[in-house]
C-alpha cells in the first residue's frame, strides 16, 4: 500500500471526527466564533508541523504562481469552512457532512478536465454512487 493511501485514510478518520466534535463545541457559541477558535488551533499545529519537518529550506523554490494558487486554495478553504460551520450550527451534522462530501464530484471533474488525470470506470462508478447518495438525502 503506498504511503499516500495511509495518509488519505487517516485524513478521512480525522475529518469524520472533526464535524461531530465541532458540533459539540459550538453548542453555546456562534458558529463563526467556533470556526475562529478551530482555525487558530489548525494554524498553530500546521506551522509547528512545518517547522518539525524542516520544510523552510524549500521556501526559495516557491514561485509567485504557486503562491497565488495556494492563496486561492486558502481562500476557497476559508469560504467552505465558513459555510460549513454556519450550516452545522443549525442543521444535522450527518446530512451536512454528507452533502459537503458531494464536493468530491467537483473535485473529480476538475482533476480530469483541468489536471489531466485519467477518468476511469472506477471513478465514474464512485461518482455515480456519491450522486445517488446525495439524491437520497435531498429527497423529501
Amino acid at each position: 500500500m503506498p504511503p499516500w493511501t495511509l495518509y488519505a485514510i487517516a485524513a478521512a478518520l480525522f475529518a469524520g471526527l472533526t464535524s461531530v466534535v465541532a458540533k459539540r463545541g459550538m453548542e453555546n457559541i456562534p458558529a463563526d466564533l467556533a470556526l475562529a477558535l478551530r482555525t487558530g488551533v489548525v494554524l498553530l499545529l500546521v506551522w509547528l508541523n512545518a517547522a518539525a519537518m524542516g520544510v523552510w529550506k524549500s521556501l526559495p523554490a516557491l514561485t509567485g504562481r504557486a503562491a497565488t494558487w495556494l492563496a486561492l486554495s486558502g481562500l476557497t478553504t476559508a469560504l467552505s469552512w465558513i459555510c460549513y460551520y454556519r450550516a452545522m450550527k443549525t442543521g444535522p451534522v450527518s446530512y451536512i457532512a454528507t452533502i459537503d462530501k458531494g464536493s468530491i464530484l467537483l473535485t473529480l471533474l476538475l482533476s480530469c478536465l483541468w489536471l489531466g488525470e485519467p477518468f476511469t470506470w472506477k471513478l465514474g462508478l464512485g461518482a455515480a454512487l456519491v450522486c445517488s447518495g446525495l439524491v437520497v438525502l435531498a429527497w423529501k
